[in-house]
């Protein structure tokens, strides 16, 4: 159940296979019942369910990192609204990128944005989550077990498009790049600061469309800098490839700095 909005995060999501899932799974379902009969959130037995799936989760996205690191495996999760630009911008840097990389795709129906990667020749996985509007650990868990984590560089983790309940589960990656699109519109990052508070890079995509757009970028880098004061950011073009270079350039640099 997603603490921002009461969401379930198993029903109708991938079957899990993991030890210790299947409780995991029902949980979930547990707290998707007293939801439906007990709609006020702040009740106790609420609360005590919200944080005993919040902990597992956290134990889960511990033992997702150090899968990462025993492989030398950078992993990256990127969120945003839904058209954001997150697929395309993971075809992009297939073209220019040095490092290898893979990516876990998380969306409620369909494969399509696995199918945009592996046509580029990158290993993708598919999660179908359903009725689900985000990712958790264990789902993630599934996913890079299917990824060829010893040919890799990174590991991307494309979560399923939303600017709210992704930021509350950590998957298990190491750093968060959250994309806004100029076509949203200039009030995203003050109307959905949670999720811009957990960003490590902010990309601002879309910027060829600014000349028929109403938006300020330089205001939006103030809000999002009021949020995190020292977070980076990006203005991308996928139909400008030094936008994109800049991208991979500040992967590179954090790939750099875990190896010293």
């Amino acid at each position: 159940m997603c603490t921002d909005c009461g969401c379930s995060i198993t029903e109708g999501a991938v079957a899990h296979t993991h030890e210790g899932e299947e409780e995991h799974s029902h949980t979930h379902q547990k707290a998707h019942e007293h939801l439906h009969h007990n709609p006020q959130l702040n009740d106790t037995k609420t609360i005590a369910v919200i944080s005993k799936i919040l902990d597992k989760n956290d134990h889960e996205a511990g033992h997702n990192r150090s899968h990462f690191d025993s492989h030398g495996v950078l992993a990256i999760n990127l969120m945003s609204s839904p058209g954001s630009g997150k697929t395309a911008l993971l075809e992009k840097m297939a073209d220019l990128a040095k490092f290898k990389f893979g990516v876990i795709e998380g969306d409620l129906e369909t494969s399509r944005d696995a199918d945009r990667i592996k046509a580029k020749g990158i290993p993708a996985f598919q999660i179908q989550t359903g009725s689900a509007c985000h990712l958790d650990a264990f789902m993630v868990h599934k996913g890079l077990h299917a990824m060829p984590l010893t040919d890799l560089d990174v590991c991307f983790v494309e979560n399923v498009g939303n600017l709210v309940c992704p930021a509350s589960y950590d998957v298990g990656t190491h750093l968060n790049i959250v994309l806004v699109s100029i076509p949203e519109g200039g009030d995203k990052i003050e109307k959905y600061p949670v999720m811009f508070a957990k960003a490590d890079l902010i990309l601002i995509t879309k910027t060829d469309l600014l000349p028929h757009f109403d938006y300020d970028i330089e205001h939006e880098k103030t809000e999002a800098r009021k949020i995190k004061p020292n977070v980076d950011i990006l203005e991308v073009n996928t139909k400008d490839d030094a936008s994109i270079q800049k991208v991979i350039e500040w992967i590179e640099f954090k790939r750099s700095m875990r190896s010293v």
